[in-house]
């Protein structure tokens, strides 16, 4: 089943928040099976959004961070890498809920860290959705215009 695809424009409000996209809030829950019970986002605890270290923000839905919090809380604490990455990726992430609107409230914290003022472009990545700064984004993808076929040739 497909997730988060497409790429959609919004505003960040006077209050710093952002409306999630109708067609990303469809497609919440799709796929979150629980034990043996289907889960909504309305189930949940809220979305888990994330610093990434290339100044975007990543918003995942719980039941995706369930399996990545599994994966860290794997790592030991006697390993000083592990609880380097352990500490980097927790202090990296809040959760935030949606409200009845479809929009979450993002911190002064995470709207510096990504560069956002005013606009952002939403960019559905399958399991996450991914919120940058469109100059931020732009500048990303025009220094990197010519990788693309050297990445995915390797990856693909």
């Amino acid at each position: 089943m497909a997730g988060f695809i497409g790429k959609e424009r919004h505003t960040i409000d006077e209050k710093g928040r952002l409306m999630i996209p109708a067609r990303f809030r469809r497609c919440f829950g799709k796929g979150a099976v629980i034990g043996n019970e289907e889960r909504t986002l309305a189930d949940s605890e809220g979305l888990y959004i994330m610093k990434a270290p290339d100044r975007s923000l990543e918003l995942y839905e719980p039941f995706i961070w369930a399996d990545m919090r599994k994966t860290i809380s794997a790592l030991s604490d006697f390993n000083p890498e592990e609880r380097l990455l352990k500490t980097l990726m927790y202090e990296s992430l809040e959760t935030v809920e949606l409200d009845r609107q479809g929009r979450i409230a993002l911190s002064r914290e995470f709207l510096e860290h990504a560069g956002i003022t005013k606009d952002v472009v939403i960019i559905g990545g399958d399991t996450k959705m991914i919120i940058w700064d469109p100059e931020r984004l732009l500048s990303v993808l025009q220094e990197s215009a010519g990788r693309f076929s050297s990445l995915a040739g390797r990856y693909f």
